[in-house]
């Protein structure tokens, strides 16, 4: 299939670092000119494409039921873009994207995500599809089709297809992923049980 996001597309949006404040230049997502805007923006892109390429009879995606199949669409040295398929119950450990900012976007089915939250900046704000919980712990939503998430620093989740249908999503992370940690959660606390390394063209985990 031939790469649905080419490099001249990706100029404008990731031409300068962006700020939360326009007077606060300092005050940025990451180590990255793209912000979670702008990889949002470009996954919900990438999926309205890969939609209408399926639409027109171009197949797009395929489906492993031994493990998620995954194709990267894009990769320079900012970005990278993949395309993820994902059966019944397939699905990611938790884990965090090292020193990337990440999003995805639900092309189709539907993917839930369990988030780890310290509990005081989310106990007031969790929205009502969240399990209703307080303090420190897991915090569960479903993304369902057309549904994007953005990922920051330091944001620890799993997601998994917990439908009967296969869910195809986009992904995009900036700077490309190369280390990834791996946590376990005991008695309302976040352990990492290791840390590795994500070689170059390594499908994210």
């Amino acid at each position: 299939m031939t790469a649905l996001v080419e490099p001249a597309r990706l100029g404008t949006p990731f031409t300068r670092p962006r700020s939360r404040r326009p007077d606060r230049r300092r005050w940025q997502d990451g180590p990255t000119p793209a912000s979670l805007a702008d990889l949002v923006a470009l996954t919900r892109e990438v999926a309205a494409e890969v939609s209408a390429r399926e639409a027109a009879g171009h197949r797009a995606v395929e489906v492993d039921p031994a493990s998620r199949w995954s194709r990267r669409l894009h990769a320079d040295d900012h970005l990278d873009v993949w395309l993820v398929s994902w059966v019944t119950d397939q699905g990611a450990e938790l884990h965090d994207h090292g020193g990337s900012l990440g999003a995805l976007t639900v092309i189709r089915g539907a993917l839930t995500e369990w988030r780890w939250t310290a509990g005081a900046e989310d106990d007031g704000t969790c929205p009502a599809e969240e399990l209703p919980a307080r303090g420190p712990g897991l915090r569960r939503r479903v993304l369902d089709t057309g549904r994007s998430a953005a990922f920051g620093l330091g944001h620890v989740h799993d997601v998994t297809n917990r439908a009967v249908a296969t869910a195809v999503s986009v992904h995009a992370y900036s700077p490309p992923l190369s280390a990834m940690s791996f946590y376990d959660v005991g008695a309302g606390v976040l352990r990492r049980t290791r840390s590795e390394l994500v070689a170059p063209g390594q499908a994210p985990a």
